[in-house]
């Protein structure tokens, strides 16, 4: 065994033009209120290494182009489709209009874990909350659903981004899993 060199890993990907016309897996992101720009590029990176369908960014949430953001993007701004909504809510509605299930990333009362979900939950929109506040009361209403990390420590939830990557390779896993 040896480590793949940046050339041989890069022939296994597409390229930025082959990004825009490629089939994306039917996974969406809601992105309500996120604070930080780092999480902000963080979550496109992780969003183009997954090929995700679009992010929706909402509210005070950062929008490229920006240099903090293009620092851990690396570039996935430029591959990942994403459209600005002024209200999450909005993002739900229009979530919801492309036939996804909207699933806020959240402690609920009703809320199970992650690893729960199955196939037949795509299309599927994940609501990643503010790093503080986390998901607005109005956007879990509007959702309807939740599922959760189990957290089993002193801490009551991760890094919004971090969260973000747990739940959303997972979801790929369910979809790469049931083409088999």
């Amino acid at each position: 065994m040896r480590k793949l060199s940046h050339e041989e890993i890069s022939k296994k990907r597409v390229s930025k033009i082959q990004a825009q016309a490629v089939d994306r897996l039917p996974i969406y992101a809601i992105l309500d209120n996120i604070r930080s720009l780092y999480n902000v590029g963080s979550i496109f990176r992780s969003s183009d290494g997954a090929l995700v369908s679009g992010l929706f960014l909402c509210g005070y949430t950062p929008t490229p182009p920006r240099k903090e953001i293009d620092k851990t993007a690396l570039g996935a701004t430029e591959t990942v489709p994403w459209k600005y909504f002024e209200s999450p809510l909005e993002a739900v509605t229009h979530a919801k209009s492309k036939g996804a299930r909207v699933c806020t990333l959240e402690h609920t009362t009703n809320s199970t874990p992650y690893y729960s979900l199955a196939r037949k939950d795509f299309p599927i929109c994940l609501v990643i909350g503010n790093e503080l506040t986390g998901i607005s009361d109005q956007v879990v209403a509007a959702a309807g659903e939740a599922i959760e990390i189990p957290m089993y420590g002193t801490k009551q939830s991760l890094n919004a981004a971090v969260a973000y990557g747990i739940a959303l390779y997972d979801l790929v896993r369910i979809l790469k899993s049931s083409e088999r």
